[in-house]
């Protein structure tokens, strides 16, 4: 669910369509032996015993965590996302965002070869391609963990007061109108969450991926029976559209891009998979991407049919207070309790880097090493990432809105943008080819992506239509 791990893993895919980007990674699962670079870059190679590590992931374990990486908020945003730009062009989005994601997971899984041993990461390669691309990586990694933070906080003030009116009846709701404020709600989960939050080590909380695909599945079960149950009654005809065009299309797709986002883990495949030649990731990608794709067209295709254009930003809203649904959006909530901290974690480490960046820059980027934070500046951060995303879910209510933010700038660089850039420069001096035409690509239509849409959504906040 978009998590963070310290054996979260995740690879990269693309469907059938793209496969052709893959043709000689069967026999190409050796590292790279391309020139690096210009002699313009500093290159620092880790060379202490750490080289030494051997990877404990199988194949299953390394799949499902790229899938729950990936699963989340924006599974309940899609619906609605699909009915911003209508059926058929909905889905073809889906399939869009699938191989764009799974391009970028490519691109990032081959740079990773060029990184010492099993120690890849962005910043390892950053500091072979862009040293000051480092920052920008991390910037971003902070703004899409936020993002996420954020919008786990507006779904669990959508869903609790659904879950008190299914548990406890509506009478008991209205005579405690307190416990049907969302912000009540959001109140009492951020009381909970500051304990694990202030967890310097987040190992305890690897182990919720289980409750994670229960979740999702679950959520699965909802939809379908919901609109293949005795109880369903269509929307009007006129609520259902195959095709929308308007400047919707633009302010919506960092949806989609922001449901496949998952690179921020992409080197920890690498890194832990015991297999990790270049055909064994690409295995984990196809089958994480493949059926994550498949849970998104279920989800977001049934879920626009069910309710055509009156589909809220948060479909599990929408299905009524049955004791199937309350235990359903009950998961969710759960699922939200362990994730928050998850986001939170990364999204300190990156701050912390960007402000030990801003506080030393006269050395250098590349040159900094700062794995441990003074007390101070962790209890610092925490509680400014704590108060700030309180305070923007008390005063959003659209998850939608905020899907669009943080899909048109974090995911965009994170997915799009670095891989692109990365892949280029490390192919720099080699002849160019559909990889590196497709890299080049990648990097631009990030860059298009980022400034066009982030553009109409700021537009579409200060001209009140949101």
């Amino acid at each position: 669910m978009t998590t963070y791990s310290s054996t979260s893993v995740e690879g990269e895919v693309a469907p059938s369509s793209s496969s052709a980007i893959f043709e000689n990674d069967q026999n190409n699962d050796q590292i790279d032996q391309s020139p690096l670079l210009g002699d313009s870059i500093d290159v620092e190679v880790e060379s202490d015993c750490e080289d030494e590590r051997v990877g404990t992931a199988n194949f299953f374990s390394c799949t499902v965590n790229l899938a729950n990486t990936i699963l989340g908020t924006g599974m309940l945003a899609m619906p609605a996302a699909i009915a911003s730009v209508g059926l058929i062009i909905g889905s073809m989005l889906i399939v869009y965002a699938a191989v764009t994601s799974g391009l970028g997971l490519y691109f990032l899984s081959r740079s990773a070869t060029h990184t010492f041993g099993r120690n890849s990461s962005f910043f390892a390669v950053s500091k072979l391609t862009y040293p000051s691309a480092a920052l920008i990586f991390d910037t971003a990694i902070a703004i899409k963990c936020f993002g996420v933070a954020v919008s786990y906080l507006i779904i669990v003030g959508d869903l609790m007061p659904q879950v008190i009116s299914g548990s406890l009846g509506d009478k008991f709701a209205d005579e405690y109108s307190l416990l049907m404020d969302r912000r009540f709600w959001i109140t009492i989960f951020m009381v909970v969450i500051i304990p694990l939050a202030f967890l310097k080590r987040l190992d305890s909380l690897r182990h919720t991926s289980l409750i994670a695909l229960i979740a999702v599945f679950y959520l699965v079960l909802i939809v379908i029976y919901h609109y293949f149950g005795p109880d369903f009654k269509a929307p009007p005809k006129e609520k259902i559209h195959y095709v929308k065009f308007s400047t919707k299309f633009f302010t919506n797709l960092p949806i989609f891009i922001f449901a496949f986002t998952c690179h921020q883990n992409i080197f920890s495949i690498y890194n832990e998979h015991v297999d990790n030649s270049q055909a064994s990731i690409n295995k984990v990608i196809f089958s994480a991407i493949g059926t994550t794709a498949t849970i998104y067209q279920i989800i977001g295709v049934l879920g626009y049919l069910s309710f055509g254009d009156d589909v809220l930003p948060n479909v599990l809203s929408m299905y009524g207070t049955k004791a199937f649904v309350t235990i359903g959006r009950v998961a969710f909530v759960i699922l939200i309790l362990f994730s928050y901290p998850l986001q939170a974690h990364p999204a300190r480490a990156c701050l912390d880097k960007i402000f030990t960046f801003t506080s030393h820059s006269k050395n250098g980027y590349s040159k900094l090493s700062s794995p441990d934070m003074s007390n101070t500046k962790f209890l610092i951060l925490t509680s400014g990432i704590l108060i700030s995303s309180y305070i923007i879910a008390i005063l959003v209510s659209k998850l939608d809105l905020v899907l669009a933010f943080v899909g048109s700038t974090g995911s965009t660089t994170v997915s799009f943008i670095l891989p692109g850039t990365f892949y280029y420069k490390i192919h720099e001096s080699d002849p160019w080819d559909k990889k590196k035409i497709l890299a080049v690509f990648l990097a631009f239509y990030g860059l298009c992506v980022m400034a066009i849409c982030l553009t109409l959504n700021i537009t579409k906040v200060f001209s009140g239509n949101h």
